[in-house]
């Protein structure tokens, strides 16, 4: 700005706007290089501070860890625990929460059971609470990837397919376990009911580790809120300090009452059950198998037992039907399995789950199957 005289006499000011090489106080500008490094180092940290993550935070898991309960959508620490697993010589058991455990400690499940039968730890517990199939399916191809070259035994409860619900078929839209880890686009999920923009969502976030390493640090660190909601619920408490870097510990007890179903006055239910060559279920059963097998793993399928002593008559009928296709489908396809008889009536909490005694039982009888002996033997 310059003062001039005008013709009156008077001193007027002149106002001469900036030049472009003229930028306010604030204002930084980067040059095409400065441009370029920056986005490198922003890449650098996205890909490697996950992977640096995991030398930071230790997980030191026991004999019997399993995924805390409160955990069970952490999909980045299954990842990381199952890469770590097979580091070792044991044998993950993978599958819902009949491995996990609904109605027992983590001392009582199956994986405890095995190891205490065999005199040596040979097994850990890779269940994930309410991993029916088909997402089952997409956690072992997104984040199941480190187990390579081993030896499996992948879980198959037939309670996901005793109706189309549980089938995730139906023409009702209904909510279910882990809608992350279904295919969001193809193939459809009849009941499954999300918006575009959330679908691509969680695509994308299966498919790069720092969204499921965040995810990770949310639910760890700040009681699965945002950092913005947790610092507007904790005003005085550093973000940065509540980061302790101690992973939960398995919660002691059990989610469910470690009660014999026998004991709880249920009925006898006849199921609609889903034949297998109708089931979304099976269908991607199978694709767990796939994939397992494409990444090197030797792979035994354990089905059941179920709880036939609470099927009606026809149900049960129903039930052989279905359980002899499938496994006529694993032996056409040297698949090894076993589908052990039904336990007694009084080591079932419900329809799937076993209790502490049951895993016991079912230890034992897996432990005597010729299949199963010549799995380990190998």
């Amino acid at each position: 700005m310059t003062e001039q005289t005008s013709h009156s006499g008077h001193h007027v000011s002149a106002y001469h706007a900036p030049s472009e090489d003229v930028f306010g106080a604030n204002a930084v500008r980067l040059s095409p290089k400065q441009c370029v490094v920056a986005v490198v180092t922003l890449i650098a940290l996205y890909i490697l501070l996950p992977a640096i993550w995991k030398r930071i935070e230790p997980l030191n898991p026991g004999a019997d860890y399993r995924i805390p309960y409160s955990l069970s959508e952490d999909y980045w620490l299954y990842a990381r625990y199952a890469e770590d697993i097979t580091k070792t010589s044991t044998i993950p058991l993978i599958g819902d929460s009949v491995i996990w455990g609904q109605y027992v400690e983590s001392d009582e499940t199956l994986s405890h059971a095995l190891n205490h039968k065999l005199g040596s730890q040979r097994f850990v517990n890779l269940g994930l609470n309410g991993s029916h199939p088909v997402a089952l399916a997409g956690l072992l191809k997104h984040f199941g990837s480190g187990i390579r070259n081993s030896k499996v035994v992948l879980h198959y409860n037939p309670l996901w397919t005793t109706s189309k619900r549980r089938d995730l078929q139906g023409e009702k839209a209904s909510s279910f376990n882990h809608p992350q880890l279904v295919p969001q686009f193809y193939p459809r999920i009849p009941i499954y009911d999300a918006s575009g923009a959330q679908r691509l969502s969680r695509a994308i976030d299966c498919r790069v580790p720092f969204l499921s390493w965040t995810e990770h640090l949310r639910k760890v660190y700040f009681q699965n809120e945002s950092v913005t909601n947790w610092m507007l619920e904790n005003p005085y408490r550093n973000p940065i300090a509540a980061i302790s870097l101690v992973v939960p510990e398995p919660e002691p007890g059990t989610p469910s009452p470690p009660i014999p179903w026998t004991e709880k006055d249920a009925s006898l239910q006849s199921f609609e059950w889903v034949k297998p060559s109708e089931s979304l279920q099976w269908e991607f059963l199978k694709k767990s198998l796939t994939t397992l097998r494409s990444r090197g793993n030797t792979v035994f399928v354990l089905v059941g037992p179920f709880n036939e002593h609470m099927l009606t008559d026809e149900s049960r009928a129903v039930f052989s039907d279905f359980r002899t296709e499938i496994e006529t489908w694993f032996v056409q396809n040297r698949v090894e399995h076993f589908a052990p008889p039904p336990l007694p009536s009084e080591l079932y909490a419900d329809a799937s789950h076993p209790i502490a005694e049951g895993y016991a039982v079912l230890a034992h009888v897996l432990v005597e199957n010729d299949s199963f002996r010549t799995f380990l033997s190998r």
